[in-house]
């Protein structure tokens, strides 16, 4: 039997059975996420809606209702979770996405700091509405629980609706609207680790003499803005401040996480196996081994397997200056494409804080390119020779663009489904399906110009990523970008470390420059154009 190729490796069958494994317990894991549990999907004033209970009802018996309100760029999925800790706790929940969120195809008019009041006050209105109607739900005992954006409508809300029982406010960000004394029975929670403001907002919140006598502020250590949603403490409280509770089933708030990370970990093994199987062989790996009839190899012909990660590049594709030069231009890219993006007309794109981060990573891709073609020469480098191995896309064009469909497909499955399973909507509904080429056609240029000034070396490609990821950052705290940035940049900094990740396996597989970008351009254009708010 022959031995194996450089090109496809033993490990890939180690990385095919993980892959599998990985699979099947995700799968595990999501389906006892739900057990016990019937969610039943409708729509109430165009508001999309999620009923969720974890019994049938039952006749003469009246429960509890919550109605639980996601954050600004959130949706019914994010707050899942806590429906299913308070339906297993005997109340009934109610999920809904508000204009421009999730399902909704809906605008938010004025997204960002000026968020329409009115728009976020007549959708929680239809929810209210629907769950007072259900006949098993006491209408004297509605319960409202909202985080950031949400938790300001919600109080806002329970502040002029006097029959709402209680309220429950996560990440306040303003209490400034709120009355003297209302709402009452509030229940405050926050994160130890969120920005400052947040902090102060439920201090004010307190002063102004909202109904919190019975409870304090409660912190919750160790979280930021989007992990106190899925912190035990703040879901027991949450299910502490129902007015009646017969259920005693232990909140189980990272469980449909836990099955995201497993489908993220399968699928970002299995691009290993599916390179090898998909990407054409270079040219130098199909020289026969064989000697020629009748003779003795002098030596024994050794095929060139594709270069292992941060070795040097080839040829076609040699480093023109070094790392400190590189870091001045990413760092010149980065900052110029923030002081553009501010002022470029991205308002037109109806996609809030995505225009901006759309125009920021387009203005820094073309600076990258325009910086690897002329730094060198200003600063006496030569330029890179041209190659004398032909592209691995030259070598087999129909079987690279066929892996580079299929790749990229996969590339969609792989951030979309974990995303869309186990934590926020990831399925484009509404102007999000024009908005999709737009977004990833802006992550493609600037992925592209990382790629050239990275010269197929790791190390280059994350020093250019973390620039990036710190000057966005820093445009934030500035007031060049919207200040919502700081609170995505975390998971922004992820999917670029996911796409470095892949991008390594695909040069490692002879996959042409290019596929790297395109693969990445999906990984996290996808993200923005499905989850930031429809404006």
């Amino acid at each position: 039997m022959s031995a194996p190729t450089p090109h496809r490796p033993p490990s890939t069958r180690t990385a095919v059975l993980l892959a599998v494994l990985a699979v099947a317990a995700a799968a595990l894991v999501l389906v006892r996420a739900d057990a016990g549990l019937t969610a039943r999907h409708v729509t109430v004033a165009g508001v999309p809606m999620t009923e969720v209970r974890a019994r049938p009802p039952t006749p003469g018996v009246r429960r509890p209702g919550v109605v639980i309100a996601h954050g600004f760029a959130g949706s019914a999925q994010l707050m899942r979770p806590i429906a299913d800790t308070v339906a297993r706790r005997g109340a009934v929940a109610l999920l809904f996405d508000f204009a421009g969120h999730g399902a909704n195809p809906a605008r938010l008019p004025g997204a960002g700091p000026d968020t329409s009041a009115a728009t976020l006050a007549a959708d929680l209105d239809a929810a209210v509405g629907y769950l007072r109607s259900r006949p098993d739900v006491d209408p004297d005992g509605i319960v409202l629980v909202g985080h950031s954006m949400g938790a300001g409508a919600v109080t806002r809300y329970a502040s002029g609706h006097p029959e709402i029982a209680r309220t429950v406010a996560i990440s306040l960000p303003d209490a400034g609207e709120l009355s003297p004394g209302r709402p009452a029975e509030l229940l405050l929670i926050v994160g130890g680790a969120e920005l400052p403001a947040f902090r102060r907002a439920a201090d004010d919140a307190v002063r102004r003499g909202a109904g919190t006598s019975r409870q304090p502020v409660v912190v919750v250590p160790g979280a930021e803005h989007i992990s106190v949603l899925f912190a035990p403490r703040t879901h027991e409280g949450i299910a502490g401040w129902l007015p009646i509770a017969d259920g005693t089933a232990q909140p189980r708030p990272t469980a449909r996480l836990a099955g995201a990370a497993l489908l993220v970990f399968a699928f970002g093994i299995g691009v290993v196996p599916l390179a090898a199987l998909l990407l054409p062989r270079p040219a130098t790996d199909r020289r026969s081994t064989e000697p020629p009839s009748g003779r003795e190899p002098d030596a024994p012909a050794q095929p060139d397997s594709p270069a292992p990660p941060g070795s040097p590049a080839p040829a076609g594709d040699r480093v023109p200056f070094g790392g400190l030069l590189l870091f001045a231009m990413a760092v010149l890219a980065a900052g110029v494409g923030a002081a553009v993006a501010a002022v470029l007309p991205t308002a037109w794109l109806p996609l809030a804080v995505g225009g901006y981060v759309t125009g920021f990573l387009l203005v820094t891709g073309v600076l990258l390119v325009a910086g690897q073609r002329w730094l060198p020469g200003l600063f006496g480098a030569s330029p890179p020779p041209s190659g004398t191995a032909a592209p691995a896309g030259r070598r087999a064009p129909a079987r690279t663009a066929v892996a580079a469909l299929v790749l990229t497909g996969y590339a969609v499955l792989a951030v979309a489904l974990p995303i869309h399973l186990g934590l926020t909507s990831a399925l484009p509904v509404g102007a999000r399906w024009w908005l999709l080429p737009l977004v990833a056609g802006a992550c493609l240029r600037f992925l592209l110009g990382v790629e050239l000034v990275a010269a197929g070396r790791t190390g280059r490609h994350l020093l250019v990523v973390a620039v990036t990821v710190l000057v966005l950052t820093a445009s934030a705290l500035v007031g060049l970008a919207p200040g919502f940035v700081l609170l995505v940049v975390p998971l922004f900094a992820l999917l670029l470390g996911w796409q470095a990740a892949w991008a390594t396996v695909l040069r490692r597989y002879g996959g042409p420059r290019w596929l790297p970008a395109a693969l990445g351009a999906a990984l996290v254009g996808w993200p923005i154009a499905t989850t930031l708010p429809l404006t």
